[in-house]
């Protein structure tokens, strides 16, 4: 990603990267420990002797049988047998250890070897001598060679343990059986092998009973294959099963038996990954932890661009006023505004109730996202005027119908469990109440009646009815703001107790594509402790995973942004890849060393025609001005718009993807939220003083003196105070970062980007002043920072509106995602783990062949 500077550095964007990463090299065929253990991604299988040995045979391990035949072995193995008569770069002769590439010079291959009184056929698995106090490693032999020095060497292709792989902590998840065939191959020595190993290939939909035979006459199994580019677990597409040749020497011993390796077992209808056609009438999505749906939307948008109608047919979060903004642009969708362990009760608690009145595989219909809409809107007037005359002494009430179901503690009386909120005979809506299940066994028709339909139109998933479950699940344990961050054990914190419950929830409703998305905390705290889980979950529920970092500004933003994308695939689909950058980016973040490989990004090598870095002037620049005292939610925009950002984002949602095609006419559109946080007086004050030029900020006000970029009084000025009697320059500005940060009542610029849209817009410790006027950016200003449409309109207070634009997924980035699951679930995408996308946000119109993904219009 170009020349990183930490966040607080005060240079903003001294490079416009193209986001080329700064890659190591890639793990080659034959790697030295050294070079191995300096790639902390993962654990990788550590041990490559190549330390010279004597030229003496050792007794105990030796080949067996005929060399192969010279041209046969130079068929297979070339890299072995340089041209005759080549020189070293020194001048000397390459026959001596090596070859001009640095792998061991071979004098003759063998199929067959005794280790310790056992036959080893080529290919053969095997467990090889690892350090004192660790597992043998496990191995399958790809090679058998002797070198010009007449030593014995192996070549070895690395099974991988759970714990050798990112997952690392988190092993104990996977099953102990379980490993993964992986692409690392190096050279031993003869002498490592231990002793055989059977291992077991298990392929996608393969029939319970054969894997259960497989799986329990072998030591070991695999399943998938583990890969480190943006450590992806993967199927077994590309591995083809390797064959010993026809012509084995005649000296096989009766010690041999079988070669330790499991053959390929047939899937069920011999279908692979992939190979399962799509569904292109619709999708249907799941939003957890949704927001107001930002990530979701952008979801849709991209999987149109890619000819998949995805629908987010329900959506969850915990705050009122962002699902009430997700419904307002989304009415097409079940809104649910619950904590999520509540949601995962209700499904357990739903699907029983569809079991018990024998629902479970009969016909259903569509989505309803409000079943009871037309019932509710019905004339209940005279049904209140006539309560009391109905109402009997005895204080019996009827159940006339059930409206809704929920689980947890809607009274407030500390009892959770199942409820209904009940409609009774004889009132309106106003006397609704909220009525746990035990109460209403004498209404089982009324009770049968509300499953039924509510089965029938979809009103809650069931397993296999969400194809796609995105979601962001917080973490806050894991933020450098929480001074009290359990490192030790990070799950115990109940404030990463959502990870758990994210897991559990697609553990239950098992859909065919996973998305996960976090900060980059999750990778930097406690040796990235919740990433590690959160892939192993995946992988222990067999899932394909992969995980990688994206920058929202290589997306066509003018913010940086970076945040952890973790997909995950059923293994009867493909595993979608990351879109890779379309814009060039300013850097303003950093990444930790450790997992910077995974870092969505074109290599250095790498050719690329990457759009312009976007600006902050590209994004709000045809704004109209308001004032710090602004409340009008809604005006016109007075101006055109000056770029091709401004004139995308002010389209309707259904012109911005889809086939119809943008109005010529804008002038009557209405701009939305464009207000700011009002400031009070003497911030506001604060704000006024503040130059309006570059790089300004509270170092600018008077008697304030810096020094090596550290702040300090000027012994020579007064302390101005603001008429309030406080002081202009507050003391938590000087002592910021012990004094060397400048973002305390920083002005944004023009020609610069910001590192990332936040949820709190008050100015005392971050840079978010606008370059022209004493304010604050808008909600809708950050908004657009994000991507979110103009015509994408938010509920709640001031706070709680730019609350909900902090903690969104970027559009753009969510939308190239979209796109790439499109391709994915259509069987269009190969096994690489980046692809580009041909479209460059905002220029995604052009692209899009399919119907509008919403109904609704403004």
């Amino acid at each position: 990603m170009g020349r990183r500077k930490t966040p607080e550095s005060p240079a903003l964007h001294d490079v416009v990267s193209p986001l080329h990463s700064k890659r190591k090299k890639p793990i080659p065929n034959a790697v030295s420990s050294e070079s191995l253990s300096a790639v902390n991604t993962v654990t990788l299988i550590p041990s490559h002797r190549k330390t010279a040995k004597s030229s003496t045979v050792n007794p105990d391990a030796s080949f067996v049988g005929n060399p192969i035949p010279a041209t046969d072995a130079f068929s297979k193995w070339p890299h072995r047998y340089p041209s005759k008569g080549k020189k070293n770069d020194s001048g000397g002769s390459l026959n001596e250890v090596t070859s001009e590439n640095g792998a061991f010079k071979a004098k003759n291959h063998y199929r067959q070897a005794r280790v310790d009184g056992v036959i080893y056929n080529l290919y053969d698995n095997a467990y090889v001598k690892a350090e004192d106090d660790k597992p043998d490693y496990i191995a399958r032999i790809v090679e058998m060679f002797e070198t010009a020095d007449n030593e014995q060497y192996f070549t070895a292709q690395w099974f991988y343990r759970a714990e050798d792989t990112v997952i690392k902590v988190h092993g104990d998840l996977v099953d102990k059986q379980r490993v993964f065939i992986s692409e690392v191959k190096d050279e031993n020595p003869l002498d490592c092998i231990v002793s055989k190993v059977k291992i077991a290939k298990i392929t996608p939909n393969m029939d319970f009973a054969k894997k259960e035979k497989a799986i329990g006459s072998c030591d070991l199994y695999y399943d998938m294959q583990y890969t480190v580019p943006y450590l992806t677990f993967s199927n077994l597409d590309n591995e083809t099963t390797p064959k010993v040749e026809s012509d084995v020497s005649s000296t096989i011993s009766s010690e041999s038996g079988s070669n330790g390796f499991v053959g390929d077992i047939s899937m069920v209808n011999g279908e692979g990954c992939g190979s399962e056609k799509a569904d292109l009438a619709e999708w249907s999505l799941l939003d957890l932890y949704s927001g107001c749906g930002a990530m979701s939307t952008g979801l849709c948008f991209g999987a149109s661009i890619s000819g998949i109608k995805l629908v987010t047919r329900w959506a969850v979060d915990i705050n009122e006023h962002a699902c009430k903004s997700l419904k307002l642009n989304h009415p097409e969708t079940q809104v649910r505004n619950e904590a999520a362990e509540n949601f995962l009760n209700l499904l357990k608690a739903w699907h029983n109730l569809c079991g018990d009145f024998k629902l479970l595989g009969s016909k259903r219909s569509d989505p309803d996202p409000d079943m009871d809409e037309d019932e509710l809107n019905d004339e209940v007037e005279d049904m209140k005027n006539e309560a009391s005359e109905n109402q009997s002494d005895s204080e019996e009430f009827e159940v006339e119908k059930l409206l809704a179901v929920c689980h947890g503690d809607p009274n407030n009386v500390k009892k959770p469990g199942l409820y209904f909120k009940v409609r009774w005979k004889g009132y309106g809506p106003s006397e609704d109440t909220w009525e746990p299940v035990d109460g209403l066994r004498d209404c089982k028709e009324v009770l049968k009646d509300f499953v039924e339909r509510g089965y029938k139109k979809k009103l809650l998933p069931l397993p296999g009815d969400a194809d796609f479950i995105c979601g962001g699940p917080p973490c806050q344990g894991v933020s450098g703001f929480n001074r009290f961050r359990n490192t030790q054990a990070p799950l115990e914190d109940v404030k990463n107790k959502q990870l758990l419950v994210y897991m559990d929830i697609i553990e239950f409703l098992k859909p065919k594509y996973v998305l996960m998305e976090n900060v980059v905390d999750i990778l930097r705290f406690a040796g990235a402790f919740l990433g590690r889980y959160a892939i192993g979950r995946l992988v222990a529920m067999d899932y394909q995973a992969r995980m990688g970092m994206m920058a929202a500004g290589s997306y066509g933003l003018p913010q940086f942004r970076m945040r952890v994308f973790l997909w995950g695939a059923l293994r009867t689909h493909k595993l979608p890849p990351y879109p890779l950058p379309t814009h060039e980016v300013v850097s303003r973040g950093f990444v930790p060393a450790e997992f910077e490989e995974i870092t969505v990004a074109y290599d250095s090598k790498d050719t690329c025609q990457l759009g312009d870095a976007l600006f902050l002037e590209d994004a709000i620049s045809d704004l109209p001005p308001v004032a710090n005292d602004e409340s009008k939610d809604e005006r016109k925009y007075g101006a055109a718009p000056r770029t091709e950002f401004q004139r995308y984002i002010r389209l309707k949602r259904n012109e911005m993807v889809g086939n119809i095609h943008p109005s010529q006419n804008q002038s009557g559109r209405i701009l939305y939220d464009h207000c700011p946080l009002k400031l009070n007086q003497d911030d506001y004050d604060r704000v006024c003083q503040i130059p309006k030029n570059k790089g300004a900020n509270f170092r600018d006000l008077p008697g304030v003196l810096v020094k090596d970029n550290k702040v300090e009084w000027d012994p020579k000025v007064d302390r101005v105070l603001l008429a309030s009697g406080k002081p202009l320059v507050p003391d938590y500005a000087m002592t910021f970062v012990r004094g060397t940060s400048p973002k305390p009542f920083g002005r944004l610029w023009w020609d610069e980007i910001v590192s990332t849209v936040v949820t709190r817009a008050e100015p005392h410790n971050q840079a978010i002043l606008h370059p022209a006027q004493d304010r604050v950016l808008t909600i809708r200003e950050n908004a657009r920072l994000q991507g979110f449409p103009d015509c994408y309109k938010l509920c709640g207070t001031v706070k709680e509106r730019y609350i909900q634009v902090g903690n969104a997924v970027a559009v753009p980035v969510a939308l190239a995602l979209g796109y790439t699951f499109g391709l994915a679930c259509q069987g269009l995408s190969n096994d690489k783990p980046l692809t580009t996308v041909p479209f460059k946000y905002p220029t995604c119109l052009s692209l899009s062949s399919s119907a509008p993904i919403h109904s609704n219009d403004d």
